[in-house]
């Protein structure tokens, strides 16, 4: 009991970050929008649940590289929480700028014309593992639940946790996003979202960079 208090905690920070993450829409966010609402729902929850597939990845891959490195160099870290603090700073940055931006979100048709739904799981993989910034998320998400010395069932409950979440959340995304006025609604009350995550993201960062393991 008191292994799992000491490390629930970061789990918990973990999940937020990363629906935080997911809360604010990115290239694979707005191509399950622009796919729900031109093509359909089934396209749309394929497409979706390709990318909750290659966030799974970038999360299974992400804990066995930081095992690795932290069991071969303790040190290691630090270096570790500076580079996913800078990250979370660099989205909250980005998220305070688009609260004070004008401009509305734009979910459009994925290029290349229409698929099979399995064409649309796959294209939802892909969009997400060769997404640049995946890595850097990753990193900063599992640093926050990692501490050093930590268990293996505590990266494994960061990996299968968020892999749950981000099949629900863009499922519902696939789902809500079907229709127009969806898109409308959420660019509407896009600035207090962003502003909010501006938050999220400093404070995460914040606690990232101060802690002490």
């Amino acid at each position: 009991m008191e292994s799992i208090n000491l490390y629930l905690p970061g789990i918990l920070l973990a999940y937020v970050a990363f629906l935080m993450a997911i809360a604010s829409p990115g290239p694979n966010i707005l191509a399950v929008m622009g796919t729900s609402m031109s093509v359909g729902r089934s396209s749309g929850i394929a497409l979706a649940l390709g990318v909750a597939s290659g966030s799974f990845t970038w999360a299974v891959l992400t804990v066995l590289g930081l095992s690795a490195l932290l069991a071969a160099y303790a040190n290691a870290l630090i270096a570790i929480k500076i580079l996913g603090g800078l990250y979370l700073f660099w989205l909250a940055y980005k998220s305070f700028r688009s609260a004070m931006s004008r401009h509305d979100i734009e979910a459009r048709e994925l290029a290349g014309g229409r698929r099979t739904p399995f064409g649309y799981l796959a294209r939802g993989y892909i969009i997400q593992m060769t997404n640049p910034k995946a890595a850097l998320a990753w990193i900063a998400i599992i640093s926050l639940g990692m501490k050093e010395g930590a268990p293996i069932w505590v990266g494994a409950s960061i990996v299968l946790g968020t892999f749950i979440l981000s099949i629900i959340i863009h499922v519902v995304y696939a789902l809500a996003f079907s229709t127009p006025v969806m898109v409308h609604v959420y660019g509407r009350a896009r600035r207090v979202i962003q502003g909010t995550l501006g938050a999220v993201f400093t404070f995460a960062g914040l606690k990232l960079l101060t802690s002490r393991t």
